[in-house]
């Protein structure tokens, strides 16, 4: 066999190894994801830092980090015991109330329709509103930080540990 077989072969057989498996990240415990009714419940009896997951079917960037990021042991564990997770379609016909307001989807009627509470939360000024988008707030629910691109499970954890 020639060497590039040999390292071919040896690389392939090391992906069936525990820990070096493709599903060995994914287990079956995952993110409770809260919607926001709940989160303004639980926010009144419990205050921790809450994660806010804006995306939509079409976008596959969220796809990716829902099967990747979100699938990840370290990232899921350290949600669930130190933040609420709420995870929001931008494009929802929902009627949402939240801290005595109430949120609409006034665009429902457009292409690619955008609610109005992704809209507050997670729109830059001077630049169309993107998909991922993912905001962190304080247990008051002070706006700490927001990013508008793939995270992968490691940037995830270094961002929610705060060890950036």
């Amino acid at each position: 066999m020639k060497l590039k077989q040999v390292v071919m072969m040896v690389l392939w057989l090391g992906s069936f190894l525990p820990g070096h498996c493709s599903f060995a990240q994914n287990s079956n415990v995952k993110i409770n994801w809260i919607s926001f009714s709940q989160l303004n419940d639980s926010l009144k009896v419990n205050p921790k830092p809450v994660l806010v997951d804006f995306y939509a079917d079409w976008c596959g960037v969220c796809k990716q980090m829902e099967r990747s990021t979100f699938e990840d042991e370290r990232v899921v564990e350290t949600l669930n015991k130190n933040y609420y997770a709420v995870k929001m379609n931008v494009e929802t016909k929902d009627t949402i109330s939240f801290g005595n307001q109430i949120f609409v989807n006034k665009r429902i009627k457009k292409v690619n329709p955008v609610h109005d509470i992704a809209l507050l939360m997670a729109s830059r000024k001077d630049k169309p509103f993107s998909l991922p988008a993912i905001v962190l707030l304080d247990e008051k629910f002070n706006a700490e930080a927001r990013y508008f691109q793939f995270l992968d499970a490691e940037a995830m954890e270094k961002i929610l540990t705060k060890e950036n």
